[in-house]
């Protein structure tokens, strides 16, 4: 049984499962069913050590070795991906969903609100203007054209000045 080591199975308990390294297609560090282990030794400071003897239990492992075995899966499944954001934790990742949900509905709203106070002027200054047809089309067109230059910074001087020199 194989399974690819990367943000696939980021979440999931890997507790269990064999370690010989091998390479798909696409890069992707397989793991094939373990046929042996080879005794490693390494040095490790006091706080880290306590800190695998708790996630160990919460990650299910037997072991030490097999947890040491699973974080040193994850993280060449971090540096094959090149991809930190795969591996965010859940909570974060729907923390920041439900922000910027929250983000966007603010923005709905004040655009809304603006559209409403928009259309309120619009209907203020037609009540009490006198232009034709053509003159409103030109008007339309010059707005348009000096959003698409100005990439939406237009200035109200700008607009008096032009209204002054026609």
């Amino acid at each position: 049984m194989e399974s690819a080591v990367g943000p696939y199975d980021a979440g999931k308990s890997r507790c269990g499962k064999g370690s010989q390294r091998g390479l798909d297609k696409k890069g992707v560090v397989l793991l094939k069913s373990e046929s042996r282990k080879t005794k490693k030794g390494f040095w490790i400071s006091e706080d880290l050590d306590e800190k695998v003897d708790i996630y160990l239990r919460l990650d299910n492992c037997a072991s030490r070795s097999e947890f040491v075995e699973n974080a040193l899966r994850f993280y060449i499944g971090y540096l094959n991906t090149k991809n930190a954001g795969a591996f965010l934790p859940e909570t974060l990742s729907a923390m920041l969903t439900g922000t910027l949900d929250n983000f966007a509905g603010r923005m709905g709203s004040l655009l809304f609100k603006q559209g409403v106070d928009l259309n309120v002027l619009g209907q203020i200054i037609a009540y009490d203007t006198d232009i034709d047809e053509g003159e409103y089309q030109r008007l339309r067109g010059r707005a348009i054209r000096d959003m698409k230059r100005t990439n939406g910074r237009i200035s109200f001087k700008d607009a008096l000045d032009f209204q002054k020199s026609v």
